[in-house]
């Protein structure tokens, strides 16, 4: 199994949902990039479980730096951020082990590792694993800062439930508000809406899924990379390396199959010496390469697969029919907790890219 991503800067994930912690060994931190571990926490704290719409197993998911941090500044080796898991049950799963849990990953780890893999709550292919990869996207994020490129993410879409959509001539007021968010919305009254119908799935043991959509302002013109390496390439990695991703669209996406080219162009024109485009239906890419316009793109978060519906499905050692039921603490919706998750790989993805174009010493030459 290939657990690292990245060029110049790389992230190496490891750890089983029930084990007895998870962990990121990041590798290629410029040295002197700042480590704030009361940022960590509070971007961990995001991605918490907390109320009747998340799941009933609460961590603590109090992050420990193993290696590579000194004074608060990254020394240039690897830096190993481990998360204990402390409230563990591996009991939940050992009645439903050799069935195959309809949309999760069961039978296709039990085809691959043939048995071996670790199976409790979905062992390494839990959305557990989040955690380290939000711990390290937040030194991304606060780098990113420091540069004036922020990234923020809210639910478009929940259920049919629709938020505000972002506005790009009031994007920083409403990057601050989501900073603020408690859950992920502009609209606080739609909020309010999607939160009742997170708990209405739970009532009837069932799950909801939806649409987030994520920007990055700040990025310069020209980073990125024509072909393989595209921006659209490399978020869109990153992006499906989160659990219930199953989509993603950039600017108007899907929607350009039914405009015609005069309609979806974006026109250049010139505002105070730069260039800027009166429309974004590219999502602030062409060629793969960045425009200089806000970087604008809607991901696809899927119900929950974990739901407590009898469901039909197969004993993955014997090839039985069977009906599971499955019992355990899970989440009538993830798409509140993913947000944030989206934010830490997308500030991944432009790290790796900026450090690429402009070297290490880049990001860290005010920090002395």
């Amino acid at each position: 199994m290939k657990n690292t991503i990245g060029t110049s800067i790389t992230m190496t994930l490891f750890g089983e949902s029930h084990g007895p912690a998870i962990g990121v060994v990041i590798d290629g931190l410029p040295a002197g990039a700042p480590v704030n571990l009361e940022h960590m926490q509070a971007r961990l704290d995001m991605r918490r479980a907390s109320g009747t719409i998340s799941t009933a197993r609460h961590e603590a998911d109090v992050p420990q730096i193993l290696s590579g941090v000194k004074d608060g500044h990254a020394e240039g080796t690897p830096v190993a951020i481990l998360i204990p898991n402390e409230n563990v049950r591996r009991q939940d799963y050992d009645r439903t082990k050799d069935l195959a849990r309809p949309s999760h990953a069961d039978y296709t780890a039990q085809a691959k590792y043939r048995g071996w893999q670790d199976a409790s709550g979905g062992g390494h292919f839990s959305g557990r694993l989040t955690a380290p990869l939000t711990a390290a996207g937040s030194i991304f994020l606060d780098l990113l800062e420091a540069k004036n490129i922020h990234v923020a993410t809210h639910i478009a879409d929940l259920a049919g439930i629709q938020d505000d959509p972002f506005d790009e001539t009031h994007l920083k007021k409403q990057m601050n508000v989501l900073k603020k968010a408690d859950f992920p919305v502009l609209n606080a009254k739609q909020g309010d809406a999607m939160k009742a119908a997170i708990e209405e799935a739970r009532m009837q043991q069932d799950s909801v899924g939806g649409i987030l959509e994520s920007v990055v302002t700040g990025l310069e013109a020209g980073v990125g990379e024509p072909e393989f390496d595209s921006i659209e390439s490399l978020l869109a990695h990153a992006v499906f390396s989160i659990p219930a991703v199953k989509g993603i669209e950039f600017g108007s996406g899907f929607a350009l199959a039914h405009e015609k080219g005069s309609q979806a162009n974006d026109a250049f024109y010139v505002k105070n010496g730069q260039v800027r485009t009166r429309t974004n239906h590219s999502g602030g890419i062409n060629g793969g390469i960045a425009n200089g316009m806000p970087i604008v793109f809607r991901t696809v978060i899927k119900p929950t697969a974990s739901i407590a519906q009898p469901q039909e499905t197969i004993n993955y050692r014997t090839n039985q029919k069977a009906v599971i039921r499955i019992s355990g603490r899970h989440d009538p919706a993830i798409i509140h907790r993913a947000a944030i998750v989206v934010d830490a790989m997308t500030a991944f993805t432009v790290t790796d890219l900026l450090r690429q174009r402009h070297g290490e010493t880049w990001f860290t030459e005010a920090c002395r």
